[in-house]
């Protein structure tokens, strides 16, 4: 006969369904994307049971706590103190403990802080136990109406538009639909990236997932470049998904267009050596065209 723990002891609060006793490891618990219920049964035994709760923001977390009536030790856990709390993390985990890992939305680990965390714990032979649940890059996925069978998720572009557009060129080749988180104030900047990188293909603009204002606008690139631009930033996380498609020829039209705009902002050696990572054609031949467009506009 099994001597069940003292009620006292770390390990009895560790009681999951049916009374069977969590295992010390970290748990990568999912959470809601926007609407609270929106979270697993197992996800709320692991939060109610865990020693202590790991959150981005711990306010976010105790609404959601509070929503489905858990107490739970909460400690922040980002990018600023990551570096100065996981060594005591990681000893507690050392030590037996059960600790949950949880984003201000979504799933841990997709574009949050969490990586380093759950890298080093591994990288140390802890268990580390993934809780699976909400997810904005799967639900605006199966929302877009763009093909599902095979997508590249590659998380938030950078924010100047040459560093930006040589990041989306890396994704030119890729099969399948394309999906990014972005900044709402960013939206039409990036869809006009998007646009010149990968010429006008079918694209979805998903924002306030689960929510109450929950839409998803699609159309070509330039017609949602077209509408941000008009109607200024929208409310709420955005997430842009971008369809297959075929690639826009680079006709002499295309690449008269590309270098025009990348002249507006960029010195001719400059622009042509952009146009040249974007469009495959020959850096030199780019240059000379280049300095006839210059020369016209001056």
């Amino acid at each position: 006969m099994t001597t069940p723990p003292p009620e006292n002891s770390r390990e009895a609060n560790r009681l999951g369904p049916g009374g069977q006793a969590l295992q010390p490891g970290l748990y990568l618990v999912s959470t809601p994307i926007g609407n609270l219920r929106d979270i697993t049964l197992r996800a709320l035994d692991v939060l109610a049971a865990a020693d202590l709760v790991l959150a981005e923001d711990t306010r976010v977390t105790r609404r959601l706590l509070d929503a489905h009536g858990l107490t739970a030790k909460l400690q922040a856990y980002h990018d600023h103190n990551g570096e100065r709390v996981r060594p005591g993390i990681l000893q507690d985990l050392t030590e037996g403990g059960v600790i949950a890992l949880v984003s201000d939305a979504g799933t841990p680990m997709v574009s949050d802080p969490g990586y380093k965390l759950a890298a080093e714990a591994i990288a140390q032979g802890l268990t580390v136990v993934p809780v699976p649940g909400a997810s904005a890059v799967l639900a605006a996925l199966c929302l877009s109406g763009l093909p599902t069978d095979s997508f590249t998720f590659a998380g938030f572009p950078p924010q100047k538009q040459a560093a930006r557009e040589k990041f989306l060129s890396g994704f030119s080749q890729c099969p399948g639909s394309l999906v990014f988180y972005e900044g709402a104030s960013r939206i039409a900047d990036c869809l006009a990236s998007l646009r010149r990188v990968f010429g006008d293909r079918p694209a979805a603009v998903c924002r306030e997932l689960t929510k109450l204002h929950e839409e998803a606008r699609r159309g070509s690139l330039s017609e949602l470049a077209d509408h941000y631009a008009a109607a200024g930033p929208p409310r709420g996380e955005v997430v842009i998904l971008v369809g297959a498609g075929e690639d826009e020829a680079w006709d002499a039209a295309r690449v008269d267009a590309a270098l025009m705009e990348a002249l507006s902002r960029m010195r001719v050696k400059e622009a042509a050596a952009h146009i040249a990572q974007l469009s495959g054609q020959p850096r030199r031949d780019l240059y000379a065209r280049a300095l006839v467009l210059k020369d016209a506009g001056s």
